[in-house]
This record gives C-alpha cells, structure tokens and sequence, in this order.
C-alpha cells in the first residue's frame, strides 16, 4: 500500500509578489526550493496562514527572497501574507519506517533561519 505523507515544507514564509497576469504557479527562492527538496514542475500545496486560503499549483524557480503567487494563485493571497508551502510524496511501509519530512523555517524575508530540520 502506498501513503501520501508530508515531504517537505517552507514554513511561515512572506508573499513577495502576487501577480494576477502571470502563467501560473508558485516562484520560489532556489535556495529554499534545494534546501525544502522541491525540484521545478512539483506539486506544491500553498497554505496562507494570514487568510484560511488553501490552493494547489507547481513550483518554479524565482529570485533569491522571493514567494511569488502567480496566475490564479494571486487570488490566494497578496504581498506581505504568511504562507506555508508543502510538498507530499507516496510512500510504501517500508519506506515509511526511514522517511522524515524536511522543515525549512524562514524569517519574514525568506531567509532561512536555520538549517533545515527534519520532523
């Protein structure tokens, strides 16, 4: 059987940027996006802990600092908004039994405040 867990997570990050006109997705900081294990095209779920709002989309690379809610995404949230971005992965029992989600925990300019944690 396989399950659907927690893989990784950006933790309280700050909105940058929510452009309405852009093709889709999530920008996200390289740097957050290597030290989360996010690779470009992945499904991203995007949490905004300011307003309730709940959505689904794919990362991409952005600039260093930046959180950027592109295309219908902006609907989700707007500049300066909290933000949780999470990534799931299926896994079978046995892999379960060694898998630990990575945390990546940001200040309010996306720098990351430690080194990433696992839970």
């Amino acid at each position: 059987m396989q399950r659907t867990v927690m893989k990784s997570k950006i933790h309280r990050a700050t909105v940058t940027r929510a452009d309405l006109h852009y093709e889709g997705s999530c920008s996200i900081d390289p740097e957050l996006m290597r030290a989360a294990d996010i690779v470009v095209g992945e499904q991203l779920h995007i949490v905004n802990v300011t307003n309730g709002s709940r959505a689904i989309t794919y990362a991409i690379e952005g600039a260093p600092g930046e959180i950027a809610l592109n295309g219908a995404m902006a609907h989700i949230g707007e500049t300066g908004d909290t933000v949780i971005l999470i990534t799931y992965a299926q896994y079978d029992d046995a892999e379960l039994a060694t898998h630990t989600p990575r945390v990546v925990q940001v200040d309010a300019a996306n720098r990351q405040r430690v080194k990433a944690s696992v839970h």
